[in-house]
C-alpha cells in the first residue's frame, strides 16, 4: 500500500488522487512503498467534524470565533464560518452591553437612587445568567448541526459566511 505524501494516509493503488486530504498525486508508482522495519506508519492528520467545530467557535468567545476564521480547513465551512461569525459578534454585543449597563449602574450608586442599587444587581445577575443560558444553547445548536440565526446577528453572520 502506498502513502500519500502530504498527509501520510494510506492509498489505493493507481489512485490519482488522496482520499483523505484530496492532494493530486501524479504518477503513483505501482509497487507497494512499504515503511522501514522497525518503525511506525506516518500518522494520520484528522480534522474533526463541523459540528463540533462550531461549537468551539463559542467556548471562548470572540477569540475562538477568530481562531476558526483562520484556521485552514474551517474557513472554507460555511456552517463553522457563520457560528464563528455569530459567536464574535454576540460576543462584542455583550461586551458593549456590560460597558453600558456598568456605567449606569455605577452612575445610579452616586445618585439619590442609591436604593435601587440592590434591584439593579439583581436584574444584572439575571441578564448574566441569561446571556449564559443562550451562550449554552447556541453551543447546544452547533453541536446538533442546525444553524440557528439569532435576531440582527444571525442575519448579519450569515451574510459574512458567504
Amino acid at each position: 500500500m502506498a502513502f500519500c505524501p502530504k498527509c501520510g494516509n494510506q492509498i489505493a493503488e493507481g489512485a490519482a488522487f488522496c482520499g483523505s486530504c484530496g492532494a493530486q498525486l501524479g504518477a503513483v508508482p505501482a509497487t507497494p512503498v512499504s515503511a522501514p522495519p522497525g518503525s511506525a506508519p506516518p500518522a494520520a492528520v484528522s480534522t474533526m467534524s463541523s459540528n463540533v467545530a462550531g461549537l468551539l467557535c463559542y467556548v471562548l468567545g470572540f477569540i475562538t470565533g477568530i481562531v476558526f476564521l483562520v484556521i485552514e480547513p474551517y474557513n472554507k465551512d460555511r456552517f463553522v464560518r457563520f457560528h464563528a461569525f455569530q459567536s464574535i459578534f454576540l460576543s462584542v454585543a455583550w461586551i458593549v452591553f456590560r460597558i453600558v449597563w456598568g456605567s449606569v449602574f455605577m452612575g445610579m450608586f452616586f445618585t439619590p437612587l442609591s436604593t435601587l442599587w440592590g434591584l439593579f444587581s439583581l436584574v444584572s445577575t439575571l441578564v448574566f445568567l441569561l446571556f449564559l443560558a443562550l451562550w449554552i444553547f447556541l453551543m447546544y445548536k452547533a453541536y446538533n448541526n442546525q444553524k440557528y440565526e439569532l435576531p440582527f446577528i444571525g442575519p448579519l453572520a450569515a451574510k459574512q459566511a458567504g
